[in-house]
């Protein structure tokens, strides 16, 4: 690089480009490169073998039979015995080629029709205050036809902070009402088919239905689930929380970058997609829904009085 700059500077003041080559010990090319270039010249290392390469083929054996196959247990099959990190790395690529078609991909959505929601538990400690600290839920609320992700973490699994929840990201990050809401039997939402107390007057509210999944379906949830399983290999590695509010700091705007990921079972990118989805749900009621009960004053000690 240095010389890169010298010879543009000599030829500049005049220099023949002879002369430059003889007084840097260069060839005559190498000058008449220079001069050419406006950029300085950059090593560039050609790709070759490296230790991955000897396993390969047996890599791709084993994920043709087993697609889903833990990395771990591939590298113990064909004898790895090099960093588990780089195996990763070098396996990454390999996998997407051969992991089965998603059934969510095999369905159609049509917009604004549908949500997908779910809680994700990250596997990381988050601190609480007072010494504490812990995992809380994640809501994840994934739009079907658009892919557009949106996500918090939460107090807790409890009926109110689901609620609230659902309504933060509907009016917050959606910004329109999906017509239907797709749910597990996730206990604070409901089960058997029967929703939870308070449940049914807030989507009433929203005039939105929900559908509550039976049990082991998960072709019907594959979105949201997979969506999760992206939070926690793109999102989480890497990264440490102050507290809940700093991790949804993090998340919303982690999220304003994955949603203009492009996606291949659509083609298109979820920020690209919103606007359809948005402008065929229904809008936001004009007051927000009711999502919580509150406590009766006899369980409130500060209601009461005490301290």
């Amino acid at each position: 690089m240095e010389d890169w700059a010298l010879i543009r500077r000599l030829h500049a003041e005049g220099v023949p480009k002879t002369q430059i080559a003889k007084r840097l010990g260069v060839c005559r090319n190498t000058v008449i490169k220079a001069v050419a270039s406006d950029r300085p010249p950059r090593y560039e290392r050609s790709p070759g073998p490296n230790a991955f390469s000897a396993v390969d083929p047996a890599v791709r054996a084993l994920l043709a039979e087993h697609p889903r196959m833990p990395a771990t247990v591939l590298a113990e099959r064909v004898g790895w015995e090099g960093s588990i990190t780089w195996f990763r790395e070098n396996l990454r690529p390999l996998r997407a080629q051969y992991a089965p078609v998603d059934p969510a991909d095999r369905l159609s959505y049509r917009p604004g029709d549908q949500v997908q929601c779910d809680l994700w538990f990250p596997p990381a400690r988050i601190p609480l205050g007072a010494g504490r600290d812990g995992s809380p839920p994640v809501l994840v609320m994934v739009c079907s036809y658009s892919r557009f992700i949106t996500a918090m973490m939460l107090p807790s699994r409890t009926t109110a902070d689901l609620l609230t929840g659902m309504w933060q990201l509907v009016s917050g990050q959606i910004q329109a009402v999906p017509r239907r809401w797709v749910w597990d039997n996730e206990s604070g939402i409901g089960r058997g088919g029967k929703p939870a107390d308070g449940v049914a007057p807030f989507m009433g509210s929203l005039a939105a239905a929900l559908v509550q999944l039976k049990p082991y379906d998960p072709e019907s949830k594959g979105i949201v689930e997979r969506a999760n399983g992206y939070l926690e290999t793109s999102f989480l590695p890497g990264r440490t929380f102050a507290g809940p509010e700093d991790f949804n700091t993090q998340l919303v705007q982690w999220l304003g970058t994955a949603n203009t990921r492009r996606v291949r079972s659509i083609a298109a990118r979820p920020a690209e997609r919103i606007g359809q989805d948005r402008a065929a749900m229904l809008p936001l009621p004009s007051r927000a829904p009711v999502t919580g009960c509150r406590r009766r004053v006899k369980d409130d000690p500060l209601a009461a009085g005490e301290s």
